[in-house]
């Protein structure tokens, strides 16, 4: 049996709603591929207890591939991410009122570390699946960026893919004042999920098409 571990964070800031929680409360009812079993693990948005949430998972269920989800409010595609970044530079306080401005994540850490996930072969699985998708280069400085960085610097040593993948926010956050908030429905967002699950285990080395940017 292959084994998923599929995380998403609580809401943050002003959201009530955050799909990657909407997406671990579903995913034990939705989310069934043969041969594969996926495992919902929800984060705070916490500095520091979001990956040693994470961590904790990992050590208990010793999963196959880690897949890692947050909410993108404004982005109208589903974007693997490349890069987490060693810092934490937060525009808002997290859920506990952290809110460090230009510190390191792990103070002996390197710079930067790149996703083990085939993020290109995913993007192209999506859109021949007719689900809007895109290698991005920024996870932001945010806990996104904090989690991704630092289970990317625990499994640096455990032969487990991992990478972090922002989302739209759902429908139901789009404000009557902004109605032209990009958003994507649950059902969809199960079905990408499932994708990319298959991508993963299907691909153990990404494909070599563009998928970079100019600026």
């Amino acid at each position: 049996m292959f084994k998923v571990l599929i995380t998403g964070f609580e809401p943050f800031g002003e959201d009530s709603l955050n799909p990657s929680l909407a997406l671990i409360n579903a995913q034990q009812q939705q989310l069934q591929l043969t041969g594969v079993e996926v495992i919902g693990c929800v984060l705070p948005v916490v500095r520091y207890q979001a990956a040693e949430t994470a961590i904790k998972a990992i050590e208990i269920h010793q999963p196959d591939l880690v897949l890692m989800f947050g909410q993108a409010s404004g982005r109208a595609a589903i974007t693997p991410e490349r890069i987490a970044i060693n810092l934490d530079d937060y525009r808002i306080a997290d859920n506990s009122g952290h809110q460090p401005i230009d510190e390191p994540i792990i103070a002996d850490g390197p710079a930067a570390y790149f996703t083990t996930l085939p993020v290109k072969t995913m993007v192209e699985d999506l859109q021949q699946a007719g689900i809007a998708a895109e290698v991005y280069h920024s996870a932001g400085t945010f806990v996104c960026n904090h989690l991704f960085y630092s289970i990317q610097h625990y499994l640096a040593q455990h032969d487990i893919p991992s990478g972090f993948i922002h989302i739209p926010a759902l429908p139901e956050q789009v404000p009557a004042t902004n109605p032209s908030l990009p958003s994507l429905g649950l059902e969809p967002l199960i079905a990408a999920v499932q994708v990319m699950i298959q991508a993963c285990y299907h691909s153990k080395q990404d494909r070599q098409i563009v998928g970079g940017s100019v600026c």
